[in-house]
């Protein structure tokens, strides 16, 4: 392994002691696994991003699955009709790869022909410096704290049933909110996470249609008027509806590998997207303690 000098001299969470691949590592005041380390440290001295390169970020289960189908269908929008939208068939993950976890694939000499769409959970503090040089877009996206933990605990639920380390070492409620709480999870601390790129920008988010429409703009795929006058853009965020995208067949039976000997089942990444779900699995102390760190940290980044 060559970061293990690095990665040994790194502050480590541990799940048990049966259970050392899934250990968390803490690099630059976030916390990854083993395998996503390597990928990013071997990111930060490999690769090299284009100007033409555009980043979906978002930390983990905060609507990035959803946000690559928008994104993909806009940016490709005249090579595929409403019914040939690789969308349909495929998962958005399988669109649009994810730097950390498809670092297999040659990232490190991006042009504008191959892989201009790339998505990741990193933080912006462990981006690959090149991303920030090149003055390429980076689009982000956040969710609620309480949802964001309670989608996470359930595709964590999801991902028990097909990874036996999982299976065979259940994590309880109570341990993972406590991770949570002390900004120990997967790409955590997410008050970080959301600060740190809620400092970088300064676009404010509005209704998904008017989204869809920035987002066109913003990536330098306007919509011209007679796709305005044809309801593309309606079509668009109908296409990626979040019920559309989890009713397809592909994302109820299909499965997605993002690492060797790890498969996930899509359906994992589509559950309910539903707002204040988390007050079906939260105490009434646990969304307090969750809602005094998200003040105590966002309160002065987050819009009116």
């Amino acid at each position: 392994m060559k970061y293990k000098e690095i990665i040994s001299s790194l502050p480590r969470r541990e799940v048990s002691q049966n259970f050392t691949s899934f250990d968390y590592y803490q690099y630059k005041g976030f916390w990854f696994p083993l395998a996503f380390l390597e990928s990013i440290l071997f990111m930060e001295q490999n690769f090299k991003a284009q100007p033409c390169n555009i980043f979906l970020c978002g930390s983990l289960k905060t609507g990035t699955t959803w946000l690559k189908s928008l994104v993909f269908s806009i940016m490709t929008r005249h090579h595929f009709d409403d019914s040939t939208n690789p969308i349909l068939t495929k998962l958005p993950h399988d669109c649009i790869p994810t730097l950390e976890i498809d670092c297999d694939i040659n990232f490190t000499s991006l042009d504008d022909t191959k892989f201009p769409l790339l998505g990741t959970h990193l933080p912006y503090t462990c981006l690959p410096q090149s991303i920030i040089d090149s003055k390429c877009k980076i689009i982000y996206i956040c969710r609620e704290p309480k949802d964001t933990f309670v989608s996470t605990w359930h595709y964590t639920k999801k991902l028990e049933e097909t990874i036996p380390e999982f299976k065979d070492n259940p994590i309880t409620l109570e341990q993972e909110i406590e991770w949570f709480l002390e900004g120990k999870s997967l790409y955590g601390p997410y008050w970080d996470h959301v600060s740190e790129y809620l400092k970088a920008t300064s676009t404010k988010p509005n209704n998904t249609l008017s989204y869809v429409k920035k987002l066109a703009e913003f990536m330098g795929k306007p919509f011209s008027k007679e796709e305005e006058d044809q309801f593309v853009p309606e079509k668009i965020v109908a296409t990626c509806e979040f019920g559309n995208l989890s009713n397809l067949e592909v994302n109820k039976s299909g499965s997605h590998n993002p690492k060797p000997g790890i498969k996930v089942n899509n359906n994992a990444f589509f559950r309910k997207g539903e707002i204040g779900d988390w007050k079906n699995l939260l105490s009434e102390d646990m969304a307090k303690s969750i809602d005094n760190i998200t003040k105590e940290k966002l309160q002065s980044l987050i819009w009116d």
